[in-house]
């Protein structure tokens, strides 16, 4: 036998392989979900009492993550759906659909008759036919106790333009599952991937559907070569072309009874019609080999369209497994995969011209004034100054600053004057999370949401950031939050839940105390936003990166990175509380 018949036989046995998984999945499965379906009725009985549209202004939408934030085609709103929340003892599960005006900066709670059931890590995708729709596939739905789950197969669809949801029952689609992707792309949805989890098995997907949005009709594609691993919450993005470009992921596999092991993929494939896109096209898989600088690898990063044939990726989660414990490096980084060039590159941020005349200025105006004597002072010579900092593990770490003199000012670089720039006055930007939602309209990009994590607490956000993805120049904070102030109920026997949850019921003097707890609890390991110094946490989180530079400029290149980024931290503390 050749190679081209091993390789088909090789082939045909894997897919015999997933296909007895998903039915042994699919049987244990069957008893949860219909638990859930009970549940999920109760729930829809309630929203079939709704029989009108009715609009509300209101405030933000409440924290929440693994929701769907998209913009609308043919007007200046943001449209958010879905989404999840986990207080510490229970799992909550939205259909709620909100607008987000661009113009005016305000939100409106659109209540409309007969939507989908609740859920999260569904996708949803925009189309400009008739006014603008907006497509929703799939997601999960979860017990209170957050330990059974319903995936959703079902397919919706929201007309803006009637502000009506209408459910599209056409045969032949996928399986159901969460986490997946999906995109429009020419007269096609295409979803790819996802994951169906059950309380004791799981199986991951990397089967490719289009919906033909002419024909409301699915067909499941078979495309040639050697395509990507099954894998979930990966970077879906189309080309100009109708191409589709696949990045990253995650999936675990079970090694041996009880033990799974993940695997964060950073592996990159195109998928390509060999004709004009059409259904009976072949489509052909093939591996893409970008250039540039890829991004680290990660889990639970958000996705989106930007500006010049460039799709971006932001934020997630590094998870690094300890023997009893997982903790996690959270991300706030922007990088950009130019489809074109296919190239990555990360996002930075950069320091507009009127920005750099003002610096500039107050550079000039603080060497010519000042006080004749301090001048006579002043060396004219570089100063050396020694401090020691003493990290949270103990660490002792001596750091030497060179201070220039007048003499040495001049001679500065360009790089250098704006590395200065970005630790004296450090620019705002969103914290690091995972699961948020992002959209882009006009070439601004918008950041609502998400989660981090600081020992076993949780935070999930509802903050909103927008950038000009054109400029790079600033985030602009659109809706402000303190994780502070979020409730957390911690797991306890019952009667020490009553006791959390009058707490939780109290006034602010209760919540102020078991945030405290909480901090406590969370160790010495804490998020630079959840500091009990605000200024300074500000402080840390916008110049973390110039220290982590200077920490590891002093600490060599073989200095570990946690153990770089406590010495950063440390640096940082010491020269804020100086300057106060």
């Amino acid at each position: 036998m050749g190679k081209k018949g091993k390789r088909e036989k090789k082939g045909k046995g894997a897919e015999k392989t997933a296909a007895k998984m998903e039915r042994k999945v699919s049987r244990r499965a069957r008893k949860e979900e219909e638990d859930l379906e009970a549940l999920i009725a109760e729930f829809q009985t309630l929203d079939a009492k709704k029989t009108q549209v009715i609009e509300t202004s209101c405030p933000p939408p409440s924290p929440r993550l693994n929701g769907s934030l998209s913009a609308h085609p043919e007007k200046d709103e943001l449209i958010l759906f879905g989404g999840e929340y986990f207080n510490g003892q229970k799992t909550y599960l939205y259909n709620d659909l909100y607008l987000y005006n661009i113009r005016k900066n305000s939100w409106t709670k659109v209540e409309i008759p007969n939507p989908p059931p609740r859920r999260c890590a569904h996708q949803a995708a925009v189309v400009p036919t008739a006014g603008g729709q907006l497509w929703v596939f799939g997601g999960e739905f979860a017990s209170p106790s957050g330990e059974q789950f319903y995936h959703y197969k079902d397919l919706w669809v929201l007309h803006l333009a009637s502000k009506t949801w209408e459910q599209i029952k056409a045969p032949g689609g996928p399986s159901g599952r969460s986490g997946h992707r999906m995109v429009a792309c020419k007269r096609q949805l295409m979803v790819f991937g996802g994951f169906h989890e059950s309380t004791r098995d799981y199986i991951y997907y990397n089967d490719v559907y289009a919906f033909n949005l002419d024909s409301f009709t699915w067909s499941k594609l078979a495309p040639s070569g050697i395509g990507p691993a099954p894998r979930s919450g990966c970077q879906m993005a189309t080309t100009p072309e109708g191409s589709i470009v696949i990045y990253g992921g995650y999936s675990k596999q079970r090694v041996k009874k009880d033990v799974d092991k993940g695997t964060l993929h950073t592996d990159m494939f195109l998928l390509k019609t060999e004709g004009s896109g059409k259904e009976e096209d072949k489509w052909v898989w093939s591996r893409l080999n970008p250039s540039g600088v890829k991004p680290t690898p990660r889990s639970g990063f958000s996705v989106a369209i930007g500006p010049n044939n460039r799709s971006l990726l932001f934020g997630g989660v590094h998870d690094e497994e300890e023997e009893e414990s997982i903790e996690g490096d959270f991300f706030n980084d922007i990088y950009f995969y130019d489809i074109g060039k296919n190239r990555w590159f990360p996002g930075q941020l950069k320091v507009s011209r009127s920005e750099k005349r003002k610096r500039r200025r107050g550079r000039r105006a603080e060497t010519d004034g000042g006080d004749d004597e301090v001048e006579k002072q002043a060396p004219r010579g570089p100063v050396e100054i020694v401090k020691e900092v003493v990290a949270e593990d103990g660490t002792v770490m001596t750091i030497k600053q060179v201070i220039s003199g007048p003499a040495d000012e001049k001679e500065r670089s360009e790089s250098e004057e704006e590395e200065e720039d970005a630790a004296l006055s450090p620019q705002v930007e969103p914290c690091p999370r995972s699961n948020a939602m992002l959209a882009v309209k006009h070439g601004v990009l918008y950041v609502y949401g998400g989660m981090f994590e600081v020992g076993d607490r949780q935070f999930t956000l509802s903050d909103l950031y927008s950038i000009d993805l054109h400029k790079m120049e600033e985030w602009k904070v659109l809706v402000e939050m303190d994780p502070k102030t979020q409730e957390w109920l911690e797991e306890s026997e019952s009667d020490e839940e009553e006791e959390d949850m009058e707490g939780a019921e109290g006034g602010e003097e209760d919540e102020e105390s078991s945030e405290e707890d909480s901090e406590d609890e969370g160790g010495e390991e804490q998020h630079p936003s959840v500091q009990p110094d605000e200024k300074h946490a500000d402080y840390l989180s916008r110049t973390e990166q110039y220290w982590i530079k200077v920490a590891r400029s002093n600490m060599g290149p073989d200095a570990k990175e946690k153990k770089v980024v406590k010495v950063a931290h440390a640096m940082a503390k010491t020269f804020y509380e100086d300057s106060i």
